[in-house]
Formats: C-alpha cells, structure tokens, sequence
C-alpha cells in the first residue's frame, strides 16, 4: 500500500531521457468503460493536434503495484513527438485494491475502445510490457481488434517461474511481494494473459518490438518471447542493451536514444506509413 500511494513522489525514472515532446500540451483525460469499471487514461494528441488518429495505447510498469501512468510520461511524449501519432496513457488499477486478471481486462478493453476509432499499437515496460503482451493475446483470442503492432520492454511475461539466480534490480522479494499481491491464486500465475511466454500458442499474434537488458532478471522472460514469436513465424525486432540492469534506458541514455529512436519508428511505420498506404490503395 505504501509503495502504491508513494510513487508519485518516488519514481523519477526517465528524467533523462526527455529527448522530445516537452513543448507538446498537456494530455486530456478521457475515460473508458471497461468488465472492472471505468478507467481514465491521459491522452496526448499527435503533434497536429490530432486526437482522432492513430493511436499507440501504453501500460505502465510499477509491478502491478503502483498505480501511476504519470512515471512513463516521459515517454509517451516522446513517441508522440517522434512517432507522429496520439497516445493514451492508461490508468489501470492494481494491488492492492485489485488483482490479477483486472488490470489485464482493463488495459484490453482500453485498447480495444480506442481501436474501434482507429488503428492501434500496444506496448509497455516492465509490468507494463508483460501487460501489453496479454492485450495482444486476448485480442486475438476474443476476435476483439487487431493491434498493428507490440512494445515490450524488459516485459515480466513469466509470473509462474522462480527468477534466474543472480543479483538484479528484480529481486525474488519482489517477485514474491507481486505474487501475493497482485497474483495471489498459484493456480492462475501460469495462465497465458497472467504469463504470455506461457501461452501455448503464439501464432497470429501483431508483431513485435522486444527490448531486453544484459543484466537483467527478466532478461530470459523477453528473450524466450522473442524465440517463440518468430517460431510462431511472428515479426520480431529484438534490441538487447549491453552491460544494462532493467532500468535500460536510464543506464546508457546515449544508447537510450538509438533505442529509443528504433521502437518509435517502428510504431510509426506500424500506424502512420501503414495507414497511408491503405488509403492510397482504397483510391
């Protein structure tokens, strides 16, 4: 409870990295109806203003234990700024007052409002990315919409899996905390939108971005992603930063921008380049 109602004031994580998308205006705050109630979510137009294209839909990290979109802000302007697109930035409730499948269901029905508008990609970091992960799984299992595209950054996508041994920024205290928090049922730690890397069948998933760091405990979570999307004969462009713990970016904010630059053209080509080649061949 204490780390969720401090994280306002103790993340400071991607100061940094604000590389773009300082000058952009504040995001609006639109909410969404979702199976676990309303949810809210901050929503930076595209740099024209534009709050009806595009959209790359985020899930924040913070374990499934901090609710605080905010810590990612940084971003989410960048890629609104860099990509050319809008973001939505969603507010997802988690542990303690909540557990596991909600935030999954709320950050899918999230992303599947806004894909009725609009083409849609999906990513996250951390928590977030294993977040995004599930939304592409049951998207695809409900028949619901069709991302163009995945974002994973050092993803938790195994919360059935002790953690590799060795000494990482991911403890097994942190682990264990998250699982009687937030996946407190053994039983479901394993099921696919719970531990995606888990899931019996990737095929038919959007392609995907997989960020992952050297020195990372769930280095082995996104690698093995990455193997078995691309055995699933899924598009996969995976980045590994060298010498890095999970906080990645932070740790080489020189490598941060070549990074960082990879993953918003990808989504730009995803949903920007994508679009206008689809309407060029409707004409």
């Amino acid at each position: 409870m204490t780390m969720h109602a401090t994280a306002r004031y103790a993340v400071h994580y991607g100061r940094d990295l604000r590389f773009a998308g300082r000058d952009l205006p504040r995001p609006r705050v639109v909410h969404h109806e979702t199976r676990h109630g309303r949810v809210r979510s901050f929503e930076h137009a595209a740099p024209d203003g534009d709050h009806t294209g595009p959209a790359y839909v985020h899930l924040h990290g913070g374990a499934w234990l901090m609710r605080h979109p905010r810590m990612d802000e940084w971003w989410c302007r960048y890629v609104a700024a860099t990509a050319g697109v809008r973001v939505v930035n969603v507010d997802f409730r988690t542990g303690p007052y909540v557990a596991y499948p909600v935030a999954q269901h709320q950050a899918h029905d999230v992303a599947a409002a806004v894909a009725e508008r609009a083409p849609v990609a999906v990513g996250g970091f951390s928590s977030g990315g294993g977040m995004a992960a599930s939304v592409c799984l049951q998207a695809r299992d409900l028949g619901s919409f069709v991302p163009r595209l995945q974002v994973l950054g050092v993803p938790a996508l195994d919360l059935a899996s002790d953690l590799p041994a060795g000494a990482g920024m991911i403890s097994p205290s942190l682990r264990a905390l998250v699982r009687r928090v937030y996946f407190p049922d053994p039983a479901t730690r394993a099921e696919p939108y719970a531990s995606p890397v888990l899931a019996p069948d990737l095929s038919g998933l959007p392609p995907a971005v997989v960020m992952t760091a050297e020195r990372d405990t769930l280095r082995r979570d996104g690698d093995t992603y990455a193997r078995r999307l691309r055995e699933a004969g899924v598009e996969v462009s995976h980045d590994v930063t060298p010498g890095a713990d999970h906080y990645f970016l932070t740790e080489d904010p020189v490598r941060a921008r070549t990074t960082m630059a990879m993953a918003a053209d990808r989504i730009r080509d995803a949903l920007v380049d994508t679009a206008l080649s689809e309407d060029r061949a409707q004409e």
